[in-house]
């Protein structure tokens, strides 16, 4: 018998856990909240890589127009 994964009493845990916060049994963040977080998250990062960018760009044409 081929074995894909393992499955650990910690994964069984976490799963039941995260299954009782979707449920509303629980405090925490739901399945789809965290995906949403996730989301921002990245968001909020290349939206500061484009900012830097910006920023770094009006620098340089800043000097070059004087």
């Amino acid at each position: 018998m081929s074995k894909d994964f393992d499955l650990t009493e910690t994964a069984v845990r976490d799963w039941v856990r995260q299954a009782r916060a979707d449920a509303g049994e629980r405090d925490g963040l739901t399945s789809s909240e965290r995906e949403e977080l996730a989301s921002r998250r990245r968001d909020n990062r290349r939206l500061r890589e484009d900012v830097n960018i910006l920023t770094r760009a009006t620098a340089f044409f800043a000097t070059e127009i004087r």
